[in-house]
């Protein structure tokens, strides 16, 4: 039905995670309509993107250098350390004001019927960081809904023979929701009420 650039614009659109096939389809359609100036914009900053923006070598956000600015203020508490699902959260806890302690990024969580397990997650890092002795504790700040809970179980069990204290969001972000939509009150009150996690009973 529709020109073969057009039809593979649409399926560049649908592999994005949150755009399905007629949201997919819009959007190309509104690209196809409009001026060339626009179309190269986006292009050009697509491009800029990939060139500019790296992933911290440290924990897994997304930033211009090496390290993040997070991970490179010498004024935060390097001895917490948040462990959130993307980059978005990590913006979310930051906008609270209310965290000073360091992040890592898993870059999502555990959907086993998606074929994600944990050797797509960002561990291995998170390891080298928990086995270096600087770290006391680990704030899991995963979203609250099943993939979240199952991701924050296997943190715990993965690292339950550390000394490190392991500890979970509180009340105040609702079952089923996401940290990155969540307002600032609500994370400051679910990081004032955070609590210990233990190892899940099989």
């Amino acid at each position: 039905m529709y020109p073969r650039a057009l039809s593979e614009l649409i399926k560049a659109f649908s592999a994005l995670p949150g755009i399905g096939p007629k949201g997919a389809e819009r959007l190309a359609i509104f690209l196809a309509r409009e001026n060339e100036d626009k179309a190269r914009s986006l292009a050009q900053a697509i491009m800029r993107l990939k060139a500019q923006v790296h992933v911290c070598r440290l924990c897994g956000m997304l930033s211009t250098s090496q390290l993040c600015p997070v991970c490179a203020d010498e004024e935060r508490d390097h001895t917490l350390v948040c462990v959130v699902e993307t980059p978005a959260d990590v913006a979310a806890m930051e906008a609270s004001q209310a965290f000073k302690g360091v992040y890592h990024v898993l870059g999502g969580n555990l959907q086993p019927i998606e074929g994600i397990g944990p050797a797509h997650l960002n561990l291995g890092p998170l390891r080298q960081r928990l086995e270096s002795g600087a770290i006391n504790e680990v704030l899991i700040a995963t979203n609250p809904s099943a993939e979240g809970e199952a991701t924050a179980n296997l943190l715990v069990r993965t690292f339950k023979d550390s000394k490190i204290k392991f500890t979970r969001l509180a009340c105040g972000l609702p079952m089923g929701s996401s940290l990155q939509y969540m307002d600032s009150l609500t994370v400051s009150r679910a990081l004032a009420g955070r609590t210990r996690v233990e190892e899940a009973e099989e």
